[in-house]
């Protein structure tokens, strides 16, 4: 604890500040030295800044360019006294986002990593491997310096595998969400190293479909190293990632002991591991992977995964088509029956889906979204009894008027046997589509089947005995506690995320299209109880109320979204940035000029709660959009604007930021042959250049990324650009095709300079709105300027 506490006393560490490439460097160095003075013979210690310079093109965010110049990793390697061949990565990093400690979001990691190197250099065994800590000076704009690392530096052609350590909230468990790629003797190291486990190959299934707008260094190892890994991360309480509130006090040592237990146990099994000298050998396939309530875990490989799902769906076909032809005269009206009860199951799904999905979307409109995101209760109240009481009433009316005259023990086994039948096409389905997530049908196959051989007898009998009951909920223990405990990693991890995901994606349809998926799992094998019992009419009534009475709460506004608690804050997220722009014409003259501040809430509902708080808020304009000007003439630090509807501008009165260091462009060179331009950039350490060809025009060619000008979405072009200290002016060319006659000039451009921090970063009107803003909004604020320019 130490360690965190004093990498966070440092403060908020963005790339390029004087915290981030001096102070939190010297600390590192001055800790890293320490321990090797004082480590054993066995083992030797190099230590190396590296400041790299360098640019690729990344597909996360819509896409777009990346450039970073003189950014800072601190290397260390930690090796056997006569060398070692092979080695593998401990990845962290100590930057921050601007205006936070960052703890968590990864200084956390960084101390950890700083007592495994201490544990480790102080053993008289001797490793066989080498180990790598990369204390990583750029990961929070966007993976820069990992690529720096991967790309440039000579110790990385020795690392053959990596574990890269992360986070998504503060502290809790350390969650393994992604590995690989192939590689499965990577997690079956973590499988038998590991003293806590918690790992789930759903997670990574679902982080690798891009539903959650993070990425991690990952990535960076995976595509640009072809190096195989582990990705862990801390998922607790995202509610504060990325805020001032993510402080080392909030992350309780037990966190930290527990992430130092695994990260240490898993490095020195990897770094005594005969197969980490032959990785590429072991490169086959990928693996299945997922813990049981943490105890342990199960792992497998895919291909045997896929055998197994294969089987396990036959054979549940094979007792469904037996059952369909017994007796034979009847198999026509059996089949019958049996689809028609598949029919009505999907039928009550899609239903239940678009009643819900009806309720979120009127709470939405009426200004009421993210009610539950302090009060989480809130949602299972509403969405989860809406979801449940629609299942209920869809198969009631069936069983009134389509099953009127029809046993209650035959309708009980088809519907039974309906859901089995639709979880073994999923599982067939999802198998065939190579997830290994399947995993998860193949639990509601097998078991449910068991159950239902097992007590074939009492479902014969008359009405739903206790003892039947008790014998069924017995048999689905399995797949429900897993299913439960599942869902409650799924919202744990999902339901901070709906706090900053833009203004686009109305968080309530997400959340509530989350809850009747699993309801609907949930249910699915007890659909047939409302077949099995007299009357389900008390608990339609019961849900119904509760829905009832919830919606009219929300509605109300009782349920306030965000939190100031102290000791458990839910903060709302604002973005605000003092700007300046200047649209310049073919001829540089200057044809528009103005001031403002722009205001981004980070969630659905924008700034309207912030309002009443800021009045005169309402009385400025919004945004309109630039058409001529790429991305909306807008200062986007990232190329996020089709997260975001463009929300409150100008500020009234709003004065033109003054800042020492002002962004500089100038076009050293034209080419006619070759219709290419050169530009030499000045300014801030973080910068946003912004390209559109005009009309006719088009991009070929330029100096970055690998060459090929990749295109965000909406067409225009985004790259983004960082240095550390004293990094020389941005020097890059681009080569466009144009037509003969371009009067209106062939392509403009544009540069946003962004101030994070120093005396640039706040100017004294941005200084006094932030001041006004409510305390349970988490407001970062900095100034930027904003020139567009025509060639």
């Amino acid at each position: 604890r130490g360690y965190l506490d004093n990498i966070t006393a440092i403060g908020p560490r963005t790339v390029g500040s004087p915290e981030n490439e001096v102070l939190a460097v010297n600390y590192l160095l001055e800790q890293i030295r320490g321990i090797e003075r004082e480590s054993t013979d066995a083992h030797k210690i190099s230590v190396d800044i590296q400041r790299p310079t360098g640019s690729f093109s990344i597909d996360f965010l819509g896409g777009f360019t990346s450039y970073y110049a003189n950014i800072t990793n601190v290397v260390v390697k930690l090796e056997p006294r006569n060398g070692a061949e092979h080695a593998v990565l401990s990845n962290c990093h100590f930057d921050s986002v601007p205006n936070t400690p960052g703890a968590s979001d990864d200084a956390v990691s960084c101390a950890v990593m700083l007592e495994i190197l201490n544990t480790l250099s102080k053993s008289s065994q001797s490793l066989q491997h080498a180990v790598i800590f990369l204390f990583n000076g750029a990961e929070e704009n966007i993976l820069q310096a990992s690529h720096g690392f991967i790309t440039q530096h000579e110790w990385a052609k020795s690392i053959r595998a990596f574990i890269n350590l992360e986070a998504a909230g503060v502290g809790g468990k350390e969650l393994v969400f992604q590995t690989g790629p192939e590689n499965p003797w990577l997690v079956q190291a973590y499988v038998v190293a590991a003293k806590h486990p918690f790992a789930s190959v759903v997670a990574q299934e679902i982080f690798q479909s891009g539903i959650i707008p993070a990425d991690t260094d990952f990535r960076i190892y995976r595509d640009f190293g072809n190096v195989p890994g582990i990705d862990l991360a801390f998922i607790e309480n995202g509610y504060i990632y990325h805020t001032k509130y993510d402080t080392s006090d909030r992350i309780l040592t037990d966190s930290i002991q527990r992430a130092g237990d695994n990260i240490l146990a898993v490095l020195k099994y990897l770094a005594t591991s005969e197969k980490l000298a032959k990785s590429f050998e072991y490169r086959h396939g990928n693996v299945v992977f997922f813990d049981i309530l943490g105890l342990f875990v199960l792992a497998y490989p895919a291909r045997v995964g896929t055998i197994m799902n294969y089987i396990t769906s036959a054979i549940a076909f094979f007792y469904l088509s037996k059952k369909v032809l017994q007796p034979k005269p009847r198999a026509v009206h059996n089949l019958k029956k049996l689809l028609t009860a598949f029919s009505l199951t999907l039928t009550s799904w899609v239903c239940t889906l678009v009643a819900v999905l009806m309720v979120a979307m009127f709470v939405s409109f009426i200004g009421r979204a993210l009610s539950w995101y302090t009060h989480f209760y809130v949602s299972v109240s509403l969405y989860g009894t809406a979801a449940a009481a629609k299942l209920i009433l869809v198969h009631m009316l069936a069983k009134k008027f389509f099953y009127k005259n029809v046993n209650e023990q035959f309708l009980g086994d088809v519907f039974f046997d309906a859901s089995l039948m639709i979880w073994s096409i999923a599982l067939a389905v999802m198998t065939h589509m190579g997830l290994c997530s399947a995993f998860i049908c193949t639990l509601w196959v097998a078991f449910p089947l068991l159950t239902k051989l097992m007590i074939h007898k009492e479902f014969s009998q008359k009405g739903a005995t206790i003892k039947f009951i008790a014998m069924y909920m017995l048999g689905m223990f399995v797949p429900y506690l897993y299913m439960l405990y599942l869902s409650w990693t799924v919202f744990e991890m999902f339901t901070p995320v709906m706090g900053r995901s833009g203004s686009e994606i109305p968080p309530d349809m997400v959340l509530a299209g989350f809850i009747v998926i699993f309801t609907v799992i949930l249910s699915s094998y007890f659909i047939n109880f409302i077949y099995l019992v007299k009357s389900t009419k008390t608990t339609l009534v019961t849900l119904t109320t509760v829905f009832v009475v919830t919606l009219i709460l929300v509605c109300s506004g009782i349920f306030f979204p965000y939190s100031s608690d102290a000791a458990n804050p839910k903060p709302k997220r604002v973005f605000l940035q003092h700007t300046s722009r200047r649209f310049h014409d073919l001829d540089g003259n200057v044809v528009k000029s103005d001031s403002g501040i722009w205001i981004n809430g980070f969630d659905y509902n924008g700034i309207s709660h912030i309002t009443p708080h800021v009045p005169e808020i309402n009385d400025t304009i919004r945004t309109p959009c630039e058409e001529q000007a790429p991305f909306c003439g807008l200062p986007w630090i990232l190329p996020v604007h089709f997260m975001f509807r463009f929300v409150r501008g100008s500020a009234a009165g709003a004065v033109e930021v003054n800042v020492r260091k002002p962004a500089a462009v100038a076009v050293s060179h034209t080419t006619r042959i070759l219709r290419a331009k050169v530009y030499l950039f000045e300014g801030p350490s973080h910068m946003s250049l912004y390209v559109r060809p005009h009309v006719g025009s088009a991009l070929s060619r330029w100096s970055l990324g690998d060459g090929m000008p990749v295109a965000s979405l909406g067409g225009d072009y985004f790259v983004f650009y960082s240095h550390g200290l004293h990094a020389a002016p941005w020097h890059f060319w681009v080569e466009l095709t144009a037509p003969e006659k371009h009067s209106d000039g062939i392509v403009s451009l544009a540069i946003a300079a962004h101030y994070f921090f120093g005396e640039d970063q706040k100017s004294p009107q941005l200084y006094a709105l932030l001041e006004r803003f409510p305390n349970w909004t988490f407001s970062s604020g900095w100034s930027c300027t904003y020139d567009l320019f025509v060639f």
